[in-house]
């Protein structure tokens, strides 16, 4: 695990909150990537995707998951019928850590930083919610080939 402590500005966003439970994000996220092409305020190919987990689908109750899906904006994002608000990702020191493969899986690495890795050092769980951001998710790669970097919050 090839873990890295960077520092990050403040990163605005445009974001659909998912509300419900984490087996329903694929509808959520197909409903963002609509706003993204009718808007035309994000788009796929020229800006950056993230997810923000807001609460943990693990240690939840399943219809209070709450997990942002956001495009990166230059500039505010107007009114519009799909809900989707401007949001920022917070400043600060994160780990990173890379995940190649299905999202299905990602919650493993999630866990190896807060369970494992995380009390082996002297830092300390930051505020932030932690964030993932996908890097090839639009490219139509293959569950096998994702590439998504975790950041995790540090104090």
């Amino acid at each position: 695990m090839i873990i890295s402590i960077v520092n990050i500005k403040n990163i605005p966003v445009a974001a659909l909150q998912h509300l419900d439970t984490a087996e329903t994000v694929a509808q959520s996220i197909e409903k963002f990537r609509e706003w993204r092409e009718e808007s035309g305020c994000s788009p796929v190919t020229e800006k950056r995707s993230f997810g923000i987990a807001q609460s943990n689908p693990e240690a939840r109750v399943a219809e209070t998951f709450h997990f942002d899906i956001c495009g990166e904006v230059d500039a505010d994002v107007p009114d519009n019928a799909y809900g989707v608000l401007n949001k920022e990702i917070a400043a600060g020191r994160y780990a990173k850590l890379r995940h190649k493969g299905s999202l299905a899986t990602i919650n493993l690495k999630v866990n190896a930083l807060s369970r494992d890795w995380l009390p082996t050092t002297q830092e300390c769980r930051g505020d932030s919610p932690i964030f993932f951001e996908y890097l090839n998710i639009g490219l139509a790669a293959p569950d096998s080939e994702l590439i998504t970097d975790i950041y995790f919050p540090l104090r």
